[in-house]
């Protein structure tokens, strides 16, 4: 078999380095660091120039090919698969559906290389050596990192643009919550909590940036009104839930990376799917994209107890909604919005106005009207009301049934999620 050029080139630098060792003009060790190589190996190259001549010195490996070189249809297989069909996925994204639909066998570091040797994925510079600043938490749920995310996700409609709320467990690097919303708000935040809450418990920490439903914050970019609480704050405050702000995006890099690599993996997925609302998409989150995200990404915590308390007998409804303080009139109704709430008869009165009652709008749209411990009417969303049980009339109770109640009704609105049942822990 003919060597290559480089090949050829190679063995002539060693036999004249090697003549010149012999005939003393360099030392040995001189010899060796000339041809940058051991010692050792310099004495075996004059040995064999020694036996064979000038074709002993040539590296004999290069005339066979590699006994582990990919076959030649498996790679257009490869690039074929990549180029059809899944133009756009990250190449560690592209490699797991791969083995896992397509049965490849290809190593992630041969793809890789194929696909930048193809100009089919872009080479990146190195980033150099990852540097942790902040080991993580020691036990899930001991702090959670909640954060939007707006891009347009759904590729098949790439004019409309939708917010994702990621909630992240610190411990754990596993993602509690995923779904798309129309826009990052209060309502779309307590959804979120009120999904953690009701399956695995209340957190110590919640970490989040400062958006508007989070803090006051008077001027933009100063610092923020710790006596003014937000309908988010005002909940996380009563569920005695910690609330750690971050001031820059490098303070929250953990979310941040999440952010980054859902993108890379959600749009292509949907699109992949030919998915076009956001009903179906959620519905693809909840029940394949977070199971797959878990699996392949998530670890376990370094210590086995969770740091989640039970919700107990905490009416959950009552804490995650928005409430404000009202007046009511004097023909017994409490405007809120543009909706007017009409109050009955209240046993032991004559008549409401004048009182000041919170009126609270629940996640799921419905409202309600209260006087400390006593419920005055519960309404729906367009303000027709409806009649109270007797106790509702008193008062909160029992949490985890009407919550969870309520968290079915707001999260499964078109019955595509079954009922909530108990939390399966992540980490057996």
């Amino acid at each position: 078999m003919a060597y290559a050029a480089e090949a050829v080139e190679r063995a002539m630098k060693r036999q004249e380095v090697i003549l010149h060792g012999m005939s003393g003009k360099y030392t040995w060790w001189q010899v060796a660091e000339i041809l940058n190589v051991s010692p050792r190996t310099v004495r075996r190259w004059r040995v064999w120039w020694q036996k064979r001549g000038y074709r002993g010195l040539f590296d004999r490996r290069r005339q066979t090919p590699s006994p582990k070189r990919a076959p030649l249809e498996a790679v257009e297989r490869v690039l074929s698969l990549y180029r059809e069909r899944y133009t756009g996925f990250n190449v560690r994204h592209f490699h797991e559906i791969a083995r896992r639909e397509h049965g490849v066998e290809l190593s992630y570091s041969f793809v890789k290389k194929a696909l930048q040797e193809a100009r089919l994925v872009k080479k990146y510079k190195s980033r150099g050596r990852h540097r942790r600043r902040r080991e993580p938490r020691a036990c899930l749920g001991e702090m959670l990192h909640l954060d939007g995310s707006p891009h347009a996700w759904l590729a098949v409609t790439p004019d409309e643009r939708q917010t994702l709320i990621a909630v992240v467990d610190d411990a754990t690097a596993s993602l509690l919550y995923a779904q798309l919303h129309e826009v990052e708000s209060s309502q779309a935040v307590m959804a979120a909590l009120a999904g953690v809450i009701a399956t695995h418990g209340l957190p110590q920490t919640l970490y989040t940036d400062r958006a508007g439903w989070a803090v006051h914050t008077p001027k933009a970019g100063g610092p923020y009104d710790a006596q003014r609480l937000t309908q988010v704050g005002r909940a996380l405050e009563r569920l005695g839930i910690e609330h750690v702000l971050a001031y820059s995006p490098q303070a929250r890099g953990r979310s941040e990376r999440v952010n980054r690599t859902v993108q890379g993996r959600l749009v292509n997925e949907l699109r992949l799917a030919g998915i076009r609302t956001l009903q179906d998409a959620n519905h693809y989150l909840r029940q394949r994209f977070v199971p797959r995200y878990n699996q392949t990404f998530a670890h376990p915590p370094r210590e086995a107890t969770s740091a989640f308390v039970p919700l107990g007998r905490v009416d959950l409804d009552q804490i995650l909604c928005h409430e404000e303080e009202r007046t009511v009139g004097q023909d017994n109704t409490v405007t809120f919005g543009k909706v007017h709430l009409q109050l009955d008869r209240q046993t032991g009165r004559r008549t409401c106005a004048g009182l000041r009652v919170l009126v609270r709008r629940h996640l799921d749209g419905t409202h309600s009207v209260w006087r400390g411990p006593r419920c005055f009417g519960r309404f729906t969303a367009q303000g027709t009301a409806r009649k109270l049980r007797p106790v509702e009339a008193v008062g909160p109770v029992d949490a985890g049934q009407r919550a969870h109640r309520n968290l079915g009704r707001l999260l499964n609105p078109a019955g595509v999620h079954s009922s909530h049942k108990a939390a399966t822990p992540l980490f057996p």
